[in-house]
Formats: structure tokens, C-alpha cells, sequence
């Protein structure tokens, strides 16, 4: 037996914890539990998309720990941060359907519970002997972890009202995003108790944290009836033009941000071999530039709801620009001090990226569909799904880039100036599209 949620939107059944009714555009029914249901969901979805960012950013710090007894060249660690970025970005899109098909809370038990797979194989599989081939199949594993995002911010978006969507999916987003400057606390950590030797250690030490978000999202979350409604979702949004002009945008902060994530630290022992000869000197650092950029993108949201997503998104694009230049200026002058600091300014910046692409998708829906609020809800939701897919493609490119660069060039600068023509061309298209004093009066973005 299902129990409506009208008047008091608070009561779940006992077959599946289903609330029939909700409507969080009504502000009587936003303040009668609508408010305090939709919270309970964000904190547990965070959970759980942090310990899934985690695992998916695993091996941004388990390749810190093959040393020269693996035998595997930069080239080859790029690539081991590669598969599992293009894994989760291909099943960011079947984890936005899942939440429809199955509703939020169920999915999100089934999501978190697969976290085990990847962890459980990177706890007891990696050590000194092991095949390339072994270890790029483990990788493409936690793959999982990165679809963990899409499915999270497409149910999120459904339990809040437009005027908070964007702090709403800057806290869950930002909340799962710190799960990369996490693990690699883990990592270093573990570098600094055990040593290099051990690093099937930093995956274990997610096995019960895993289980616990499984735990958490059974027994805390909701799913959402009206989910079921909006399954043809994706066929609509593939049709919409907005979706590709965000889903290329979301490469530019969301891919720069989780390939940034995965690959500073190689960047770090490539770039500063002298420097950073041993992986803990490299872990150091390479925590700190993910973390601020985690901290700083519900401030991107908040940003994006005050002063409008478009502005915000513009502005952040030409200082990512300038800030790849400072990256390119200090490798070519060997600075390590500029170096680190034009990196975490592009993890700043990349982090307040996410919050305003992601606000700035349901405000041109609503803008579009009007008093249609279902239709543009239905149609963000499902275009959420497609940009972070598309978007955490960026990452794969990014840890490409800087393969092929070192491969060709033995340095990073070929890489450096695609990120800067490509965040020049976002500025052109966020104005284009967004921006033109034409386009304006019509996009309130």
C-alpha cells in the first residue's frame, strides 16, 4: 500500500518507502515536512555520492603507489586514471534512467552496495608482478563510482523547488566532490603510516563505509512516484538544443575539475621529477586543490541563484583561462610555487563552474516551458543525466592530453594550451547563447 503525501508529505509506506504526491513549488507544502523530507534525502545522497566519488577518484591515488617494482611508464598511469573516468562517464547515463525506473532510494541502495566490487578487487588484487592488463581491468571497476553522480543530482533535483535547485545540487554535488580530496587523504595517510608497499589498504579502508551508506539509504531516503512519469525524459531532452550547448560546458568545469582531480598528482612527479621523488611528497599537495574546488561549488550554485547562472558561468570561464596561463607560464619557468597556485585557483574555479552549468539547466527549462512546471522539470532532470555523462568525458581528455603532451613533448604545455583555446570557446558559446542582449530578454539564465 502506497501513502499519499498531500497534506502532511511526510508518511512513506512500508513496501518501499513511495511518496505518491509531491509538489515542492507549493509553499504550504513546502513547509509542512516537504522541507524536512527533502533534506533527510540531500544529507543521505551526499553520503553516498561522497563515498562514490571516492571510489571512482581511487586511482587517482593508487598509481602513486607503483613505483618502479611495477614497472609501468607515466604514460600507462595516465592511462589507468583514464578507464575509470570514461567508464563512470558511460554509465552516468543508464543511472539517470535507473532512478526513474527503480525511484531514487532504491537506486541509490543498489548504486552504493556496487561500490564493493571495485573495492573489495583494488583491496587484494594489486601488488608487485601484476599485469598492466589486470590492473587497467580493476580501474575500468570503479567505474561505478562515477555514475553514482548523475543518478544522485537527477534525484535531487526532483525533491527541491526551483528558487533552491541551485544551492540544492551545489551542496549534493560539492558534498559528493570532496570524495576526491578524501581518498587522497586516505592515500596519504596510508603513505605516511605503511609506506608505498601497501596499497590495496586505502581501498579497504572503504569496505564499511560503503556498507553504511547502503545502510543510510535504506533506511533514510524516499523514492519520488512521479519519477515513473518522466522515463521518456531522455528521448526529449536528446532533441533540445540547450542540452548540448550545457553539456559542453560541463566539460569545461566538471571535466577540468574530476580530470584535474585524477591526474595533479602524476602532473606533480612528471613536471617536478626532482622535486617530488617519492609519492608521499606528491600526496602532500594534491588533496588541497580537490578539496577547495568541493568546498567552493555550492557557492557556485548560490552565486548562480542570485546573480544569474549565465553571468556567473561566463565570468568563471575567463578566469579559468587566465588561470591555465599562469599553469603554462610557471611549468615553462619551473616555479612550483605559481605552479600550485594556478592549479587550485583551476580547482576553485572549476568547483564554482560546476554549481552555476548545473543551476543554469533548470532555470532555462522553466524558462522555456513556463507554467509547465512538470515538463520542465521532467526535461532538466533528464538533461542533468546527459551533462554529467558528457561532462565527465572532459576528464578523460584531460588525463589524454596529458599523456599524449608528455608523450610528444616530454612536458605539459601542449596540454596547457588546449584547456586555455577550450575555455575560450565556452566563453564565446555562454555569451552566444546566453548572454547576446538579443537572446537575454527570451533565456533567463
Amino acid at each position: 500500500m502506497r501513502t499519499a503525501a498531500v497534506e502532511r508529505p511526510s508518511s512513506a509506506s512500508l513496501t518501499g518507502r513511495w511518496i505518491d504526491d509531491w509538489n515542492p513549488e507549493d509553499p504550504v507544502f513546502w513547509a509542512n515536512g516537504g522541507a524536512r523530507i527533502a533534506r533527510r534525502n540531500l544529507i543521505f545522497s551526499i553520503f553516498s555520492e561522497h563515498i562514490g566519488f571516492s571510489v571512482w577518484s581511487l586511482w587517482s591515488v593508487t598509481v602513486l603507489f607503483l613505483g618502479p617494482q611495477y614497472g609501468f611508464d607515466p604514460a600507462q598511469k595516465f592511462l589507468l586514471t583514464a578507464v575509470p573516468t570514461l567508464v563512470g562517464a558511460g554509465l552516468r547515463i543508464p543511472y539517470t534512467f535507473a532512478v526513474a525506473r527503480f525511484g531514487g532510494r532504491n537506486w541509490t541502495i543498489v548504486s552504493a552496495s556496487l561500490l564493493l566490487v571495485p573495492s573489495i578487487l583494488a583491496a587484494f588484487m594489486i601488488e608487485p608482478g601484476v599485469s598492466f592488463t589486470t590492473l587497467v581491468l580493476l580501474a575500468a571497476t570503479a567505474g561505478v563510482g562515477g555514475g553514482n553522480f548523475a543518478s544522485s543530482m537527477a534525484n535531487i533535483n526532483a525533491f527541491f523547488p526551483d528558487r533552491y535547485k541551485g544551492w540544492a545540487l551545489g551542496i549534493n554535488a560539492g558534498g559528493g566532490n570532496i570524495g576526491v580530496a578524501a581518498v587522497q587523504l586516505v592515500g596519504l595517510f596510508v603513505l605516511a603510516v605503511s609506506g608505498a608497499g601497501h596499497p590495496g589498504i586505502v581501498a579497504g579502508v572503504y569496505l564499511p563505509l560503503i556498507v553504511l551508506a547502503t545502510l543510510g539509504s535504506a533506511i533514510g531516503m524516499d523514492n519520488l512516484s512521479q519519477a515513473r512519469n518522466e522515463r521518456r525524459g531522455m528521448r526529449d531532452a536528446v532533441r533540445e538544443g540547450h542540452t548540448w550547448v550545457m553539456s559542453l560546458l560541463y566539460i569545461g568545469t566538471f571535466g577540468s575539475f574530476i580530470g584535474f582531480g585524477f591526474a595533479f598528482g602524476q602532473v606533480l612527479q612528471v613536471q617536478f621529477a626532482g622535486q617530488f621523488d617519492t609519492p608521499i611528497k606528491a600526496a602532500y599537495l594534491t588533496f588541497l586543490g580537490p578539496l577547495l574546488g568541493s568546498l567552493v561549488r555550492p557557492v557556485g550554485g548560490a552565486l548562480a541563484d542570485r546573480l544569474g547562472g549565465a553571468r556567473v558561468t561566463f565570468v568563471n570561464f575567463i578566469a579559468m583561462g587566465l588561470g591555465a596561463g599562469v599553469v603554462l607560464v610557471a611549468a615553462q619557468q619551473q616555479s612550483l610555487p605559481l605552479y600550485i597556485a594556478g592549479f587550485i585557483s583551476l580547482f576553485v574555479l572549476s568547483g564554482l563552474g560546476n554549481g552555476s552549468t548545473y543551476k543554469m539547466i533548470p532555470a532555462i527549462f522553466k524558462g522555456k516551458y513556463g507554467a509547465d512546471g512538470h515538463q520542465a522539470r521532467r526535461i532538466s532532470g533528464a538533461v542533468i543525466g546527459i551533462a554529467g555523462a558528457i561532462g565527465a568525458v572532459g576528464g578523460v581528455l584531460v588525463n589524454l592530453a596529458f599523456r599524449q603532451s608528455f608523450l610528444t613533448y616530454r612536458d605539459a604545455d601542449a596540454a596547457y594550451l588546449g584547456f586555455i583555446g577550450f575555455y575560450a570557446l565556452c566563453v564565446l558559446v555562454t555569451w552566444a547563447v546566453y548572454l547576446r542582449p538579443g537572446v537575454r530578454a527570451t533565456i533567463a539564465v
